[in-house]
């Protein structure tokens, strides 16, 4: 693992300034034990007037967003690079602010962690608080020289932990490795294929795909077993997608159903999503038919 740290000093054309925090440790099996510094480490190491306050005293930290609220999704072999942002206020004014992600139960010995790049972006919003963006990105796969990747388990997929965290100019801090939670996923790719092509009206389409879906450890796409998906239908002319039936992939990510044809229109299947795969929904690509 990679560390990557990142507080930004918030004051006109901003400053930066980066941490160093301890490398990532490799244990025996299929997990990683990350040594991850708490919100409240990363923040305390950047000044040395940081002190503990009470919460009325701490600087208040709101409308924490990250990838937009959507599902972060990550192939297999790509990195995702994405945005996170909060507004952060204090009396004093604020000195910077950190966002990471982090999956497991213990926040300084996580399964997995997402720190921010470095370069961050904040705009003044009055003297005393301000609105910083950021990015991260996560890396699929065993992609750090000790063996150990962003996302090296397909079992990191799902729920991670959003760890935010602001400090004042009077060095005050507020820090939550607990903020919120936010999906991180496994994408998943639909195919079609309708046959024959153009067909004679009343006769039976046979429509086929695959699902598959990314495998981080592997770094390939692996089959998606077992799976309902809705077949859907979009007659020439029209704007609109309608269900038509219900179709499951088999124990080799495979689909196969069928349809009389009966207008011209578009083919497509369609999956709602899964908590560890690409929510809210995978679409295929459209396969028109032509109906004679």
């Amino acid at each position: 693992m990679r560390t990557r740290l990142t507080v930004a000093a918030v004051s006109g054309a901003l400053a930066l300034s980066a941490l160093a925090v301890p490398a990532a440790q490799a244990v025996s099996g299929d997990e990683a034990g990350i040594d991850r510094p708490s919100v409240a480490e990363q923040l305390g190491g950047s000044a040395a007037t940081s002190r503990s306050v009470t919460a009325a005293e701490a600087p208040t930290v709101s409308n924490v967003k990250i990838n937009n609220g959507r599902a972060v999704v990550v192939g297999s072999g790509t990195a995702k690079t994405f945005t996170v942002s909060l507004t952060a206020s204090h009396p004093s004014g604020i000195q910077g602010v950190y966002i990471d992600l982090w999956h497991g139960t213990d926040p300084t010995d996580a399964d997995g962690w997402l720190p921010p790049n470095e370069g961050v972006t904040c705009t003044e919003l009055t003297a005393t608080s301000a609105t910083c963006k950021m990015t991260i990105t996560a890396r699929p796969g065993l992609n750090d020289e000790q063996g150990v990747g962003d996302l090296y388990a397909n079992a990191l997929a799902g729920t991670w932990k959003v760890g935010v965290g602001a400090l004042a100019n009077d060095g005050s801090e507020y820090a939550n490795d607990y903020y919120k939670t936010h999906r991180v996923q496994r994408k998943a790719v639909l195919t079609i294929n309708a046959s024959p092509e153009p067909i004679v009206k009343g006769r039976t389409l046979s429509i086929k795909g695959t699902f598959t879906r990314a495998n981080w450890e592997t770094g390939t796409y692996s089959k998606y077993t077992n799976q309902y998906l809705q077949l859907q239908f979009k007659k020439a002319g029209s704007s609109t997608w309608t269900k038509v039936k219900t179709a499951k992939s088999n124990s080799y990510g495979a689909i196969s159903t069928s349809h009389r044809a009966t207008y011209d229109g578009t083919w497509r299947f369609y999956f709602s999503g899964a908590s560890t795969t690409t929510s809210p929904l995978t679409v295929s690509p459209g396969d028109y038919v032509d109906v004679r």
